[in-house]
């Protein structure tokens, strides 16, 4: 995934956020809606959000140093664990502390119909947020899955963003259909459930994009890149056995560091042009694999 899709999906992101926040608060503060007040908090929450994603991106694309030859690409999932654990958590729990006092202490909620104007509204704009993210998904993402996707990518901005995109079009869901209710019976009580309810779906989306991250920080394997240089060298004469084959990501590039047991009659020179070839043609085959560390062994 490059830069650039990744780019683009933060901008048109943080461009939707922003103006639907701003139309959220004036609504809720005009009609006293707790969970409009909950959604303008995700709305704010969310270009936070994009505006770390941003930073983190820019800083991962740093060249390498002498102190760090790997260069920085594993920083863009500190920021994104700064956004899951931060902002997500944060407007979560922020939104059930809003609902949970209103809750005890209800209050009417005024104009509820220009609310759910507004809502639709909001959907349609987090809508085009959305869809502008799964184009920038889609090259990476090819045949799979959306969850599948999300539990393999390398990409963490895309997958906060994706994950908060979702988050707020199920929340908006959530709050037009509380505040409906509130519409039909006059009981605000429902509009209060409505904060309770998407603060707790932005915490749980926080904890799943957590969790994904926390992997990715640890050094996860990319086991389509691994299957495929596997699979590669077994293809080639000289190599007798692949012992050990790493890939691990590295924010957007690749290591694979291998163990093979090369034929036996080759001489140094010979084993050290063959292995300079395969390592020279792995990284045409997967041009996301940016170093390539190759062991002669006869056992693991």
């Amino acid at each position: 995934m490059s830069h650039a899709n990744s780019s683009s999906a933060i901008v048109y992101a943080f461009a939707a956020n922003l103006g639907i926040a701003l139309t959220k608060s004036g609504a809720a503060f005009w009609t006293g809606s707790g969970s409009l007040l909950a959604e303008a908090i995700h709305s704010f929450a969310d270009c936070g959000n994009q505006v770390l994603l941003f930073i983190g991106m820019k800083r991962s694309a740093r060249s390498a140093t002498q102190k760090h030859p790997m260069g920085f690409g594993r920083e863009s999932y500190i920021w994104s664990m700064m956004v899951a654990i931060t902002l997500f958590s944060v407007g979560g729990l922020f939104s059930i502390h809003e609902g949970w006092l209103r809750y005890h202490e209800p209050q009417a909620v005024e104009n509820a119909e220009m609310a759910l104007g507004i809502l639709f509204i909001a959907v349609i704009m987090e809508g085009f947020s959305l869809r502008a993210a799964m184009n920038a998904m889609q090259e990476e993402r090819g045949e799979q899955g959306l969850w599948h996707w999300f539990k393999n990518t390398h990409s963490s901005e895309l997958m906060v963003v994706i994950g908060e995109d979702l988050a707020a079009l199920l929340g908006l869901v959530i709050a037009a259909a509380m505040l409906g209710l509130t519409l039909v019976t006059g009981d605000p009580l429902y509009d209060a459930i409505g904060s309770i309810l998407i603060g707790c779906l932005l915490v749980i989306v926080a904890i799943l994009v957590g969790r994904e991250v926390h992997s990715l920080l640890l050094g996860e394997a990319d086991s389509q890149i691994r299957d495929q240089v596997h699979n590669y060298l077994e293809k080639q004469a000289c190599v007798r056995q692949v012992l050990n084959l790493w890939a691990i990501s590295h924010g957007n590039q690749v290591m694979v560091a291998i163990k093979a047991d090369l034929q036996p009659d080759l001489s140094v020179r010979e084993a050290v042009d063959l292995i300079n070839t395969m390592e020279k043609q792995i990284k045409i085959n997967q041009p996301r694999v940016n170093w390539v560390f190759f062991e002669i062994d006869n056992s693991d």
